[in-house]
C-alpha cells in the first residue's frame, strides 16, 4: 500500500518533463520571431477563417432548402440574391484563407529550418569541441546515427507537426464553441459520447509512444552495425565475415521489424476504433438532431441551416480529435530527441580560445613530465602511468620504446592534451602546459600517426589541413620537403586528386608522406611520431624516412616506436615498462646493458 503513490509521482514528473521539453523545443524558434510570430498570427487567422466555412455552407444550403420547399411564400429573387451573396462570401473566405495559408507555411518553414540550422551548427560545434573522455564511453556510429535521426525528427516537428497541432487545436476549440452557439442541447448530447474516445486515445496513445521509442532505438542500433561494418569493410572481407555481419544486421532489423509491426497493429486498432466511434458519434448526433428539426426554436429546435452547420462543425471537431493524438505523439518524440540533443549541448567542451587570445610567440620546444600519474576515465583502478618523469630539451630527438601496454600512446595523448594527468605536471619551456591556452599548445605540436586516415577531399586539401589558409606555393613547398611532390604530380589531377574515403586511393607510404607534408606546413615546435614507419615496405619506408629527416630538422621530436631500428639515431631513448621509465640512454649504451629490457627487445628483433 505504501508504494501506491509512486506511479502518480512518476506520471507528474513525466508530464512536467514533457511540458519543459515542449517549451524548450519551441524556444529554438525565439531568434526567428520575425517569422514565427507572423506565422502564428496567420495560423490563428486561417483557423478562424476555416470555422466560417460550416456557418456559410449551412446558410447557403439551408436557404436553398427553404426556397425550394416554400417558394410560394418567399421572394424568390431576394432568396436568390442572398444565396449569391453567401456563395461569393464563401469564395472570398476560401481565397483569403489560401493566401494566408501560403504565407503561414512559408513563415513556419523559414523559422523552423533556420532554427534547425542553428541547432545543427551548435550541436556539431559542441561535438568537435568535446574532450576525448566523452567519446571514450560512446559508440561513434550510434552517436552519429542518433544525432541525424533526432535532428530530422526535430525538423519535422518544428516545420510541420507543431503548426498542424496548433491549427487542429484552434479548430477543436473553435468548433466546440460554435457547436454550443448553434445548439446547446445537441452539443451536450454529443459531448456525452466523447469521454470514451478521449480515454481510449490516452491509453492507446501511451502504448504506441512506448513502442515507437523502442523502434527508434532499435533502428539506431541497426545503423550502428552498418556504420561499423562499412568502416571496417577491409577487415570484414579479410576474415570472410560477410555472412556474420549480414546475420548481425538481419537480427537487428528483425527486432526493429517486430516492434514496428506491433506498433502498426496498435495504430491500426486505434484508427479502426476511432473511425467506428467517430462515425458512430456523428450518426447518433444526426439521429438526435433530426428529431430536433421538428421542434420549435423555443424548445431547443433547429432550423435546417443550423442542423447542417452543426453536422459540419461536428465533422471538423472529429477530424481535429483524430489528428491531435498523432501530432502530440510526434511532439513527444521530438521532446525526447531534444532531450538527447540537450545532453550533448550540456557536456562541458574543451576550453578552446579565440585566435586573438593565442600568443604569437613560438615555443622553444623544451618538454618535461614530472611524476605524472594517469588512468583513463572510468578505469581509475587500472592506472596507466605511475609516476612517469623525463625531460627533453629543445631540438632533441627522444625515442619512447617499450612493450605493449607500457603507456607509450598515453604519453602522446597527454602531450596533446587529449587527456589530463591525474597528478603531476607536464611542462613546456619550463611552464606548466595547463597555463597555456589549449589551442596554443596544440598549435605548437604536430603528429604523424602510424595509421594515417586522410579526409575524403583532395591531396591539396589534406595537406592544407596542417595550416588552413595556406597558399598553393606553401602547400607545394611542404610536399617537396616531404618527398611527396613527385608522386603527386604523376596523378592526372595532381594536387586536386581526390584521395577517397580515409585516403584509400593512396598507398600507405603515400598517405604517410601526405601526413608529413601536413606536419611540415604546420611548422610545429614539437613533433610527435607515433610508429610512423612501422607498417611500410622497405622502399616506402626509405622515402618516408627521408621525409621525416626533413621534418625533424630543428624541432623537438618525440618518437614512439616498436621497431627499434627506427630509433637508433635518437639523442636519447626512454624505455617504458608498467607506466614508468626504467631505462634511459643512447642505443649504444642501452644495448650494452646485458640484463636490460632494451637489450632483450633488441636481441629479439635483430636475431637472425
Amino acid at each position: 500500500m505504501s508504494e501506491a503513490p509512486k506511479p502518480r509521482r512518476h506520471e507528474d514528473k513525466e508530464k512536467g518533463s514533457l511540458l519543459r521539453g515542449a517549451w524548450e523545443l519551441l524556444s529554438c524558434l525565439t531568434p526567428y520571431n520575425r517569422y514565427f510570430i507572423p506565422a502564428m498570427i496567420a495560423l490563428c487567422a486561417t483557423g478562424f477563417l476555416i470555422l466560417l466555412f460550416p456557418k456559410l455552407m449551412g446558410e447557403l444550403v439551408g436557404g436553398a432548402m427553404i426556397s425550394s420547399g416554400d417558394a410560394q411564400e418567399l421572394d424568390t429573387a431576394a432568396v436568390g440574391a442572398r444565396r449569391h451573396r453567401i456563395a461569393l462570401t464563401l469564395v472570398a473566405v476560401l481565397c483569403l484563407q489560401a493566401v494566408v495559408a501560403y504565407f503561414r507555411i512559408n513563415w513556419f518553414a523559414r523559422a523552423g529550418e533556420s532554427a534547425l540550422t542553428d541547432l545543427r551548427n551548435r550541436v556539431y560545434g559542441r561535438l568537435v569541441r568535446l574532450p576525448m573522455s566523452f567519446y571514450g564511453g560512446r559508440r561513434i556510429g550510434e552517436l552519429s546515427s542518433r544525432l541525424a535521426a533526432d535532428l530530422s525528427l526535430i525538423r519535422d516537428t518544428l516545420v510541420t507537426t507543431t503548426p498542424q497541432m496548433l491549427r487542429q487545436f484552434i479548430t477543436l476549440v473553435g468548433s466546440l464553441v460554435m457547436l454550443f452557439i448553434t445548439s446547446i442541447k445537441l452539443s451536450m448530447f454529443m459531448l456525452a459520447c466523447l469521454p470514451v474516445v478521449i480515454i481510449a486515445t490516452a491509453l492507446v496513445g501511451r502504448r504506441i509512444r512506448g513502442h515507437s521509442k523502442l523502434a527508434q532505438d532499435q533502428m539506431a542500433e541497426s545503423n550502428v552495425i552498418v556504420g561499423e561494418t562499412l568502416q571496417s569493410i577491409v577487415d570484414v572481407k579479410a576474415f570472410n565475415n560477410e555472412d556474420y555481419e549480414i546475420r548481425r544486421y538481419d537480427s537487428a532489423i528483425a527486432k526493429f521489424l517486430d516492434t514496428a509491426l506491433r506498433t502498426a497493429r496498435y495504430k491500426a486498432s486505434f484508427v479502426a476504433f476511432i473511425i467506428f466511434i467517430m462515425f458512430g458519434v456523428v450518426t447518433l448526433v444526426v439521429w438526435y438532431g433530426a428529431g430536433l428539426l421538428a421542434l420549435p426554436a423555443a424548445q431547443g429546435g433547429l432550423t435546417s441551416s443550423q442542423f447542417l452547420q452543426f453536422i459540419l462543425y461536428t465533422v471538423f471537431l472529429s477530424g481535429a480529435l483524430t489528428s491531435l493524438p498523432e501530432a502530440i505523439s510526434q511532439v513527444q518524440k521530438a521532446v525526447g530527441a531534444t532531450e538527447r540533443v540537450r545532453e550533448i549541448l550540456a557536456e562541458s567542451p574543451e576550453p578552446v580560445s579565440m585566435p586573438s587570445e593565442i600568443p604569437a610567440t613560438k615555443l622553444r620546444g623544451d618538454v618535461s613530465l614530472e611524476d605524472v600519474h594517469f588512468a583513463y576515465p572510468g578505469h581509475s583502478d587500472h592506472p596507466i602511468l605511475k609516476g612517469l618523469s623525463f625531460e627533453c630539451q629543445a631540438g632533441q630527438r627522444i625515442a619512447v620504446v617499450g612493450p605493449s601496454g607500457a603507456g607509450k600512446s598515453t604519453v602522446i595523448s597527454l602531450l596533446l592534451h587529449l587527456y589530463h594527468p591525474d597528478s603531476g605536471a607536464i611542462r613546456l619551456d619550463g611552464k606548466d602546459s595547463s597555463n597555456y591556452p589549449l589551442v596554443y599548445v596544440r598549435s605548437q605540436m604536430a603528429m604523424v600517426p602510424q595509421e594515417v586516415l586522410l579526409f575524403g577531399g583532395s591531396i591539396k586539401e589534406n595537406i592544407a589541413y596542417g595550416r588552413v589558409g595556406a597558399t598553393s606555393r606553401e602547400i607545394i613547398s611542404a610536399a617537396k620537403k616531404a618527398h611527396a611532390h613527385d608522386f603527386i604530380e604523376q596523378f592526372p589531377d595532381g594536387y586536386d586528386t581526390l584521395v577517397g574515403d580515409r585516403g584509400v586511393k593512396l598507398s600507405g607510404g603515400q598517405r604517410q608522406r601526405v601526413a608529413i607534408a601536413r606536419a611540415i606546413l604546420a611548422d610545429p615546435a614539437i613533433l610527435i611520431l607515433d610508429e610512423a614507419t612501422s607498417s611500410l615496405d622497405s622502399e616506402s619506408e626509405h622515402h618516408v624516412q627521408l621525409a621525416l629527416e626533413e621534418l625533424m630538422k630543428g624541432r623537438t621530436s618525440i618518437i614512439v616506436a616498436h621497431r627499434l631500428a627506427t630509433v637508433r639515431q635518437a639523442d636519447r631513448i626512454l624505455v617504458l615498462s608498467d607506466g614508468q621509465v626504467i631505462e634511459t640512454g643512447t642505443h649504444e649504451s642501452l644495448i650494452a646493458q646485458p640484463g636490460g629490457l632494451y637489450a632483450m627487445l633488441s636481441k629479439l628483433q635483430f636475431a637472425e
